[in-house]
């Protein structure tokens, strides 16, 4: 009987979707779901076996109960059984019929890391290094006063992870007091998707809420690692792939994050190296018994995952726990044409992968020659018809505005929507026509009132990763009361490149994995 606020407060065909205890005026979805039930237990009575289950949406729940409340409940109830190993959910459930048999991600890459978290963005971490690094310095000089230091960094001063303020500044004297920052610890930082910053990080000593001192020896950029969560709060998004330590909020609620490889400074392995695959004894079985590496299981089922078939005949049980992998000829590894299949899926994981980290060049869409449909993606342009200069650069359209506690917090910005050029579509349609559905308009993306970004596609500028839209969430940082500064033409530069990055994985997802 409630609404969902987490899907937009909205029915299947985009109405109003207000609990029974909406409030006129008020939002029209509840946070907790909720259930009214009243439950009698016989004496004599016979297990249960299945859930009858029925949706009432829009604004009129309580008077279509009333109306239909003397009607057989086989005529308006669905019949479900609860999958017990799914947390007993009840109501019909995607799962497919093998997913148990499938195993899950911990099953086949034991190791994993929650992302670090400073509960002191604004101060740790920075599109600029120059600016960073000149904060942290600050922040070692003993000659500046704690009180000076709060009044410049309010947020630096303040305790986390329940510490009182007291407790911030024995952290601050501990650190003065073993020397200044380290060299090393300023760090590229995956901190949201497709956005790349610096981080000052520190094992200990209290600085960082979360630094998750035994992540950090793990990175090192052969490394790659996959960004995922056990349980989403909202909607299960795809994985990302990163080589830099990945931020706790890569993912609303919170990303863990699975290398490839573990390095064992201690232990030298039978290969000579210092590192060795991250990957159980059947796992490693598995791969060996089809002559494979733990790359290809990486890119397998990173494929898998971006599958949209498979994540919509999964959508339930991905929202319940770890994803599962399917593999040809689990778990020997002994199944005719299983080592083919494994490898076909790994190639067009490695395409996702590349294209999934902003590092990575891509021929065709990030390094040229571009393919014709990525020559008119996201094209830096103006309304005086010249191209950008640095006059064009700053970001003043609405995109983000600095809330409490300094988090950035999203605008409404500024898109035109308008039909495609004969140019454009002519030059999308050889690829995106047939494999994503553009529909009939695209999206100018404004800057400011003169400088804009050319044609985003609605399905790139709707694209989601880790529960945020990517380019709207770039945006809010870049925002020029939030950024200090306007873009770099590199910046501008890299919103059109992660745009084409977008349209690739559209387009690989609609060619499909198999």
């Amino acid at each position: 009987l409630n609404g969902d606020v987490r899907k937009g407060g909205k029915t299947p065909d985009g109405e109003p979707d207000g609990s029974v205890f909406t409030v006129k005026g008020e939002s029209v979805g509840i946070q907790v779901g909720t259930a009214i039930a009243t439950l009698v237990r016989k004496t004599d009575h016979n297990p249960a076996h299945h859930v009858s289950f029925r949706h009432l949406w829009g604004q009129g729940k309580c008077a279509e109960l009333l109306e239909t409340a003397e009607m057989e409940p086989g005529e308006l109830y669905q019949d479900i059984r609860p999958v017990l190993p799914l947390g007993l959910p009840f109501l019909q459930t995607a799962v497919s019929e093998n997913w148990f048999d499938w195993p899950s991600l911990p099953e086949l890459f034991p190791k994993s890391f929650p992302g670090v978290q400073t509960k002191r963005d604004s101060f740790l971490i920075d599109i600029d290094v120059d600016r960073l690094r000149s904060r942290v310095t600050e922040y070692f000089d003993a000659d500046v006063s704690h009180e000076k230091l709060a009044r410049r960094y309010p947020v630096a001063m303040k305790g986390s992870s329940g510490f009182v303020v007291r407790d911030a500044r024995l952290v601050r004297d501990s650190l003065i007091a073993r020397g200044g920052p380290t060299k090393a610890g300023f760090v590229r930082h995956a901190y949201r998707p497709f956005d790349q910053r610096w981080l000052y990080w520190e094992p200990g000593h209290g600085l960082l809420g979360r630094p998750v001192p035994d992540y950090w020896p793990h990175v090192f950029r052969e490394n790659l690692w996959l960004v995922t969560q056990q349980k989403p709060r909202r909607e299960w998004s795809p994985p990302q792939v990163i080589a830099h330590i990945g931020c706790l909020d890569l993912i609303d609620r919170g990303a863990t994050c699975i290398p490839t490889w573990l390095r064992d400074d201690d232990i030298t392995n039978p290969n000579g190296q210092d590192r060795r695959p991250n990957l159980s004894i059947a796992a490693q079985n598995y791969l060996t018994a089809l002559d494979a590496s733990v790359e290809d299981l990486f890119h397998h089922a990173l494929a898998v995952l971006h599958d949209p078939a498979y994540r919509e005949a999964n959508a339930g049980a991905l929202r319940m726990g770890w994803p599962r992998i399917p593999l040809p000829g689990w778990p020997k590894g002994t199944a005719e044409g299983a080592a083919g299949e494994l490898a076909h899926s790994a190639s067009r994981g490695r395409q996702l992968a590349a294209l999934l980290d902003p590092d990575v060049p891509v021929p065709g869409v990030t390094q040229g020659p571009l393919r014709p449909e990525m020559t008119v993606i996201a094209v830096p342009a103006t309304t005086h018809g010249r191209n950008m200069a640095d006059e064009d650069f700053a970001v003043t359209a609405g995109w983000g505005h600095t809330g409490k506690g300094d988090a950035v917090m999203p605008g409404q910005g500024r898109v035109v929507e308008r039909p495609f050029t004969p140019q454009e579509r002519s030059a999308m349609a050889g690829c995106y026509g047939t494999l994503l559905p553009l529909g009939d308009t695209t999206l100018d993306v404004y800057l400011n009132d003169h400088a804009f970004w050319r044609n985003v596609p609605l399905p790139v500028w709707r694209y989601k990763l880790g529960g945020y839209p990517v380019l709207k969430k770039w945006l809010s940082y870049r925002e020029q009361r939030v950024l200090g500064r306007a873009l770099q033409p590199e910046e501008v530069l890299h919103f059109a490149e992660v745009g084409r990055r977008i349209g690739g994985i559209l387009t690989l997802q609609g060619g499909g994995t198999k």
